[in-house]
């Protein structure tokens, strides 16, 4: 039930951050076509839209790698889940999900501590406060802790066949 529950809500935050992430990639295309025009037709640089193209970069980043987890491609083991079988199969897994679940426990901490250190800083061009480009890293490595669960609980077709 509670299974269920997991891989339901990752299908439905999985997409959603899918489409934020495709999304914000189309405004990084704009925003450099933007800085190319200015540079280099206008001959006035623009001073925001590079800091700005480096911070969405970085949130891009990491809500792609919400679906990347989901799907297996970022952490992956494929030696030892190919060569093994039955319960040593299931102990590659879980130590697998285990580890990853760890590593980003700590981004997710560290990364909020370190977001709220710096939340009075802001941006050298842009009146926002230099947190939100930090709050990438955590709120990426939360929504891929649910990922990583609802990959081990309903692993993609291609593992599945090497189960077998």
């Amino acid at each position: 039930m509670l299974g269920r529950l997991i891989v339901a809500v990752d299908r439905r935050l999985t997409a959603a951050v899918w489409l934020l992430a495709a999304a914000l990639l189309a405004v990084l295309a704009c925003i450099g076509l933007y800085q190319v025009v200015t540079r280099f037709v206008w001959n006035q640089p623009s001073p925001w839209s590079e800091e700005l193209i480096g911070r969405l970069f970085v949130w891009c980043v990491m809500l792609g790698t919400v679906a990347a987890f989901r799907q297996g491609a970022l952490v992956s083991v494929d030696v030892m889940l190919r060569l093994s079988t039955g319960a040593w199969r299931r102990f590659v897994r879980r130590l697998i999900l285990v580890v990853t679940l760890g590593f980003l426990a700590a981004l997710v901490w560290y990364g909020f501590d370190l977001a709220w250190r710096i939340r009075f800083q802001t941006f050298a061009t842009l009146p926002l406060s230099i947190a939100w480009a930090y709050l990438a890293v955590p709120v990426g490595a939360l929504f891929s802790m649910l990922a990583v669960v609802a990959h081990h609980l309903e692993p993609p077709a291609r593992e599945v066949d090497l189960q077998q």
